[in-house]
């Protein structure tokens, strides 16, 4: 049980109904996208049915929260922040095996003819199960001689302000072999009235399917909630901030979104270019003179299906990184701007926007409020009464010890965890990247400071024998800030007549030849920060024994305990990180993550735990976890 005045404090929020609701105990929880998972009876990645067993797991292990990436349509990309709209549901997620025509033979036939081409369970999911899955569906379809349904009328009248646009969206893109919509004819492009009704008398088939298609994962997915609920396990959703150029919502509503920019995140210690999205940014004045319907539409129907909804860039409610859309590709997030520019009007910005979706929605909020963020964010997200997120690996004193914080000292109000879904699961982190920096990152900085020669310091710097994936590892003797200084200054690229060629604004006070320490801070940062970075946390997981490079179920159940054990509300774990207990992943851990940002590659939104849920659910791993959930007073 928290404390008494957390619970009073939570209450009081605007948010307190919700946790009236929830209850102020701490609780566990696994997150555990879809495509991740499988059963025996899966048709090429998990399916909706398949997260009764997940819940059963959950039971099992105490774990009371399940969180789901995204569930909305997946694109091309098949990336779930991505999606083709901020309502419809990805219909590769349906489960087959439920629906009743599926039961007659020819069906059957087919259906395991599927499951052999494209079996669940191998490493990654071959999302080509989609299209063949969606061929299959519209046969049976056609085979539903239950057209006149009132439950499906009704489920039409109450989506009708985003399920026509869907409906008609998907059509035309079959219709136009995929074409991106501003490359439709205009008719269609800007939507003529006429046009629409001409296609819609001669396409009524097609897009009636889309509707069934949705009505169906609808059902499947309200009667998961169901389940959920009977084993008082809560559902946590996840809300993306924005949704696909190429998408039914940004085609349906235009004026809705300012299309001349692309949203992203601006260069961080991960990326060293920052990140380009590439989904266009909002125009909330445009969204609040229709009373905010678009935003109170998505809650509305979300709320079908959860009982926690996570705020995906929550920052981004307070300012936005956009990019000029014509921006070259290779440039990343290097050369964008905050929307709003005035910082001042920040707060009030973020203040307003979380204040219309907690008046409109049942479901409590949590917010991903990760990365570079301005102080506004965190204090609004507080006064609200919404957890944050506090990742094992950067709750630290960046500022004066640059060390580990203890698990007392984790926000209270927050969702602690090891890992998320787009960084290395720990036991990655743990081997690959504590103690580095970013390569791409501290080349920029070399060049940033326009006569660093990154080639001269590299190995004076960093141990090539012991770094990888991109990522530096600091030698063991670049034992203090003077050294680091000193090579930093070796690397000066000296003009011609001999002279160094200082960064900009250095003056001629500089002593001949040298930089000193006051220009090279943020080099500093960044070696005090990751410096001996494992050594540290070593201590803090309270270990025997000498350190060990090689994660094992040892250091990963201490690395979990920190979590377990610190003040936070809700923890919630990587559904990689709690099976690291179980030793069923082999070889690198790094090639065990679900997304690499800023790249685009299959084997990002598509890895798949190497163990079905059945097999999980027998497995001895689960009785582990609970333990360690009942230890840390979480159940």
């Amino acid at each position: 049980m928290l404390p008494q005045t957390l619970g009073a404090d939570l209450v009081s929020t605007a948010s307190g109904d919700r946790w009236r609701g929830i209850g102020t105990t701490k609780e566990a929880g696994i997150l555990a996208p879809l495509f991740c998972l499988y059963s025996k009876e899966s048709v090429g990645l998990g399916e909706l049915e398949d997260l009764k067993l997940l819940i059963d797991w959950a039971v099992k292990s105490a774990n009371s929260v399940i969180q789901l990436l995204p569930m909305n349509e997946l694109g091309p990309l098949f990336c779930p922040y991505d999606s083709v709209s901020s309502f419809a549901l990805e219909p590769a997620y349906l489960s087959l095996r439920l629906l009743a025509p599926a039961k007659k033979i020819i069906f059957k036939k087919r259906i395991g003819n599927l499951k052999k081409t494209f079996s669940a369970g191998g490493r990654y999911v071959d999302y080509r199960i989609k299209n063949e899955k969606v061929s299959l569906l519209w046969d049976i379809y056609l085979a539903e001689k239950d057209a006149d349904n009132r439950e499906l009328e009704k489920f039409i009248s109450a989506n009708a302000y985003w399920l026509w646009d869907f409906a008609f969206f998907k059509t035309l893109k079959h219709y136009y072999r995929g074409l991106v919509w501003w490359d439709w004819e205009d008719r269609f492009k800007h939507r003529d009235k006429n046009a629409l009704e001409a296609f819609y008398q001669a396409h009524e088939k097609e897009i009636a399917f889309q509707i069934w298609l949705q009505w169906l994962l609808f059902k499947q997915f309200k009667e998961v909630k169901k389940y959920a609920q009977a084993k008082k396990v809560l559902l946590k959703g996840d809300l993306p901030i924005l949704v696909s150029r190429d998408s039914a919502d940004v085609w349906s509503h235009p004026e809705f979104f300012k299309l001349e920019f692309a949203a992203g995140a601006p260069p961080d210690m991960y990326c060293a270019k920052g990140q380009r999205w590439g989904m266009p940014t909002y125009n909330w004045e445009r969204i609040a003179s229709d009373s905010y319907k678009y935003l109170k539409e998505k809650l509305k129907y979300a709320e079908n299906f959860y009982d926690i909804l996570r705020i995906d860039h929550v920052v981004g409610l307070f300012r936005i990184w956009s990019i000029p859309y014509n921006q070259p590709m290779e440039n990343q997030g290097l050369n964008g701007f905050f929307d709003p520019a005035d910082e001042s009007k920040w707060a009030e910005h973020g203040r307003n926007l979380l204040s219309v979706i907690i008046n409109s929605t049942k479901m409590l909020l949590c917010a991903e409020d990760l990365g570079v963020i301005p102080k506004a964010c965190p204090e609004t997200l507080a006064g609200l009464g919404i957890p944050g997120n506090d990742v094992q690996r950067w709750v630290k004193d960046w500022k004066i010890k640059h060390d580990f914080l203890e698990p007392k000292s984790y926000r209270r109000l927050s969702v602690a965890m090891l890992s998320t879904h787009d960084t290395t699961n720990w036991a990655a982190w743990w081997e690959n990247e504590a103690g580095t920096v970013d390569e791409g990152l501290f080349m920029r900085k070399c060049g940033d400071h326009r006569q660093i020669n990154f080639g001269a310091i590299k190995d004076k710097l960093f141990d090539a024998s012991r770094s990888r994936h991109g990522r530096l590892r600091w030698r063991d003797d670049i034992d203090s800030v003077d050294k680091l200084v000193a090579i930093l200054n070796q690397g000066l690229s000296p003009q011609e007549g001999g002279a160094p060629n200082h960064p900009i604004g250095l003056g001629a006070s500089v002593s001949k030849g040298t930089v000193p320490k006051e220009y090279l801070l943020d080099f500093i940062d960044l070696y005090e920060n990751s410096y001996r970075e494992k050594e540290k946390l070593w201590k803090h997981l309270k270990i025997k024994g000498p350190l060990c490079q090689k994660c094992d179920q040892k250091i990963i159940q201490a690395a979990l305990k920190i979590t377990l054990d610190s003040n936070a509300i809700f923890c919630i774990q990587l559904i990689t990180d709690w099976l690291y207990l179980a030793d069923i992943f082999k070889g690198d851990p790094y090639q065990y993550r679900v997304n690499t940002p800023g790249t685009i590659s299959d084997k990002n939104w598509s890895l798949t735990i190497p163990i079905s849920l059945e097999n999980l659910l027998k497995h001895k791993v689960t009785k582990q976890i609970r333990k360690m959930i009942a230890d840390s007073k979480r159940i």
